[in-house]
């Protein structure tokens, strides 16, 4: 049977601490975070924030009354600038259509495929309520413009040339209802061009 040195349980006990501090931690953001708004979480919103958003939000759409019946396609395209200097404005990638191709016949899709995409939607358009642009100011909206800018860029790549800036679009569309409802809606798809964001090094770091 091996025996582990003092300072190797020192280490070890050490560690252990330390993780369960930081677990204990954690979950204490996410209770503070979903539980009913108090003295603690309005003065540390923004620590909380931090911590949970987007990765660790909680949404609790699945149980509500009226859950969504939306259908939200998002597209995304870059500029790039060849090497001598000559500029081309890409075909737009439907990032909406890659994630349904991966998860449609398969029996355990997986949850980046099926939700991230649409919450990051889903958290800009909670953060630009009244439009895109400078009018979109507080760190939460440059959070999630930053989140959707990431996840086109991973999703298109560099094509070859420096990407010089990206742009989003979304359309969306109201599901039609079932065939033995009377209900009339419009289903006609209503589009949303995001503006062209420009693209520095730094929004490669940790995509490549």
């Amino acid at each position: 049977m091996r025996v582990w040195s003092k300072p190797a349980r020192a280490v070890l006990a050490v560690a252990g601490v330390g993780l369960a501090a930081c677990t204990l931690a954690f979950l204490a953001a996410l209770f503070l975070h979903v539980a009913p708004e108090n003295s603690v979480s309005r003065e540390y919103r923004a620590q909380l924030d931090a911590v949970v958003r987007p990765e660790f939000e909680q949404n609790w759409q699945l149980f509500a009354p009226d859950p969504l019946q939306r259908e939200v396609t998002v597209s995304a395209r870059v500029q790039t600038i060849a090497d001598d200097g000559r500029v081309t404005t890409r075909d737009w990638c439907p990032l909406s259509a890659q994630d349904l191709a991966a998860i449609r016949h398969d029996p355990a899709p997986s949850h980046l495929d099926q939700n991230l995409l649409r919450r990051a939607w889903d958290f800009y358009a909670a953060t630009h309520p009244d439009g895109d642009g400078p009018t979109a100011a507080g760190s939460r909206a440059r959070l999630a413009e930053e989140y959707l800018k990431r996840i086109a860029l991973q999703r298109i790549g560099r094509a070859g040339e420096r990407v010089l800036q990206v742009q989003l679009r979304v359309d969306t569309a109201t599901v039609a209802p079932p065939a033995w409802s009377d209900e009339r809606v419009d289903t006609s798809a209503h589009s949303r061009e995001l503006p062209w964001w420009p693209v520095q090094d730094e929004d490669w770091r940790g995509l490549e």
